[in-house]
């Protein structure tokens, strides 16, 4: 496995050494041991997958008390994934990182916790599995509408297809005093 860091050094893209043969391809998903060496020390406890159409944008999401490190890939298909710092106080907070995963390029993106998460779909559908290091919490989901100008992200999509939900969704100045707040890692 190849470990890449991307401009936020906490993201990480991770590929998979893939396995090619006759009878097609084989490589590791996720392997503890592996992740951990790569400096994930996550324990994930919860595993979800969607599959969506091309233009539909999911996110920009977070959950605010028990926040989730999430590890995503692609099982069919090609998305455009981002990360958003939003822990505040954070030397990288508003800052974000944008990546195309796809079925084809197997890689993975590590989203640590305290990050928004959110991707938009290139190809004609995609299925997206990610693990999450925490369960899902209705009432501590937070969120960023996909068009923050604060965040600036600039998506490969115009006219998302969004949810009501994600439609709704406020700018970041709105959320600042319910952000988590930054801890620098122990040494």
């Amino acid at each position: 496995m190849t470990v890449v860091r991307t401009a936020i050094p906490e993201v990480l893209v991770l590929e998979p050494q893939v396995l090619h043969d006759a009878r097609g391809s084989f490589f590791e998903t996720y392997h503890a041991v592996k992740y951990a060496e790569a400096g994930i020390h996550d324990t994930f406890v919860q595993d979800n997958q969607s599959r969506s159409r091309r233009g539909v944008l999911r996110g920009l999401h977070a959950q605010r008390l028990r926040p989730q490190a999430k590890l995503v890939r692609v099982l069919t298909g090609e998305i455009f994934d981002v990360a958003a710092d939003v822990r505040r106080g954070s030397p990288t907070f508003g800052r974000w990182v944008g990546l195309t995963l796809s079925a084809e390029n197997h890689q993975q993106c590590y989203v640590p916790a305290g990050f928004l998460h959110g991707f938009c779909v290139l190809s004609a559908f995609a299925e997206v599995e990610y693990k999450c290091s925490e369960v899902y919490v209705p009432g501590d989901e937070i969120g960023v509408v996909w068009n923050d100008p604060t965040l600036g992200i600039s998506w490969p999509v115009d006219e998302p297809i969004l949810s009501p939900k994600d439609a709704s969704l406020p700018r970041l100045d709105a959320l600042l005093l319910q952000l988590p707040v930054w801890q620098p890692p122990r040494p």
